[in-house]
């Protein structure tokens, strides 16, 4: 089950957002709350430790932050 979760929730979030993003060059605010809501539940559960937990949270929001950036740049 939980395996199905991972391969199932990650691609349709993918393909939602490039298809919105397509039509209407928006990609709303729910799949990436959707992604990291899954993360935030998943991986604990296959036995992820705290760090690499962590090491994933921080490249996650280095991530937001450099693209932040790059839109306060136009």
């Amino acid at each position: 089950m939980l395996v199905a979760v991972i391969f199932v929730v990650f691609p349709f979030c993918m393909l939602f957002a490039a298809v919105s993003d397509t039509l209407s060059m928006t990609i709303a605010n729910r799949v990436p709350v959707l992604l990291v809501a899954t993360f935030a539940v998943v991986a604990p559960l296959t036995g992820m430790d705290w760090a690499t937990y962590g090491w994933h949270l921080a490249a996650g929001s280095l991530v937001l932050a450099v693209t932040f950036g790059l839109f306060a740049l136009g």
